[in-house]
């Protein structure tokens, strides 16, 4: 488990230059080019160790990670097509951590990005500067490594993730400004989409939705971390939080941020609530069918 202690003094000092070496994170990448033909692809086995390099070893916050102490993460890169060095693809973000006393990580991340289009060329070097546009493969990674910062830190500590979310918005702004493709540009677009990076952070950081990452927090440290001690007041404090995701869902409907919550929790909430108390599972199983029916399937098992 993260120390605590590291994070509470630490996280306030915000991020840090680049070039200095550390690392947070403890990623795989998996490039699947197998719908591609007839191209050559070594630049996939080279396009994936350069990810994994870029992502692992920078330096992202002013924070010293011990070895068990790193994120864990995988991305996965579907290549749906490539054209002169242009590529259309998929990508699959998964996050976890942790939970205190026990051997389980709970997912935090569990996204996946239709758009994540971008020009390489084997060999080229990914390199991130802060404030500073290079192109869109560059700065849709580090989008990505602040996000899952920003999650991570908010589970440990009342919107702890602040700094890592504003980072995700200067990438947003700093792209959509940007001399790209009209087929770069998807996912970073104000009204392109309300299911894309910009909208995303647009809700992490909206005011409208402090309580929600407030619910986040007592989801992660108030409860998961304390449900090896005591699981009945883990689970009760849960369902009494819950009714903020029905909140800010009937406020904004099909809000993505929440969307995605679900995207990553729908499984742990309901191997979580198929142990509790009728209650509890009644009231549980109504709110999550009020804001995600599309999982009915799953969510039945609640109350089976």
């Amino acid at each position: 488990m993260l120390n605590l202690k590291k994070i509470f003094i630490t996280i306030a000092l915000g991020v840090v230059p680049f070039f200095l070496t550390a690392q947070e994170f403890k990623c795989t990448v998996t490039i699947n080019s197998d719908q591609i033909e007839g191209t050559n692809k070594s630049v996939f086995e080279t396009l994936q160790q350069t990810i994994t390099e870029y992502i692992n070893n920078n330096r992202w916050t002013n924070m010293t990670f011990a070895e068990k102490e790193k994120i864990e993460c995988s991305i996965l890169i579907i290549v749906n097509a490539a054209n002169d060095n242009f590529y259309q693809c998929e990508m699959q973000l998964q996050s976890k951590r942790p939970v205190y006393g026990t051997s389980y990580s709970t997912p935090l991340i569990n996204f996946k990005d239709n758009a994540f289009n971008f020009f390489y060329q084997e060999y080229d070097r990914i390199e991130y500067q802060q404030n500073t546009f290079t192109n869109n493969l560059t700065a849709m990674l580090a989008y990505y490594v602040y996000l899952m910062l920003g999650h991570d830190c908010d589970s440990y500590q009342r919107l702890g993730g602040t700094p890592y979310f504003q980072a995700c918005e200067d990438i947003v702004s700093a792209c959509q400004s940007a001399s790209m493709s009209a087929d770069e540009q998807k996912g970073w677009k104000a009204f392109d989409s309300n299911r894309n990076r910009y909208a995303l952070v647009n809700n992490l950081m909206d005011e409208a939705f402090k309580k929600y990452r407030e619910f986040y927090y007592e989801y992660h440290r108030l409860a998961l971390d304390n449900m090896a001690a005591n699981v009945t007041n883990a689970r009760a404090m849960i369902a009494k939080g819950l009714p903020v995701l029905r909140d800010a869902n009937r406020a904004r409907p099909a809000t993505y941020v929440i969307n995605t919550f679900l995207d990553a929790k729908a499984d742990e909430l309901t191997n979580i609530f198929v142990k509790g108390t009728d209650q509890e599972k009644k009231a549980v199983y109504e709110i999550l069918m009020d804001i995600d029916p599309t999982r009915s399937n799953l969510y039945d098992k609640i109350v089976q």
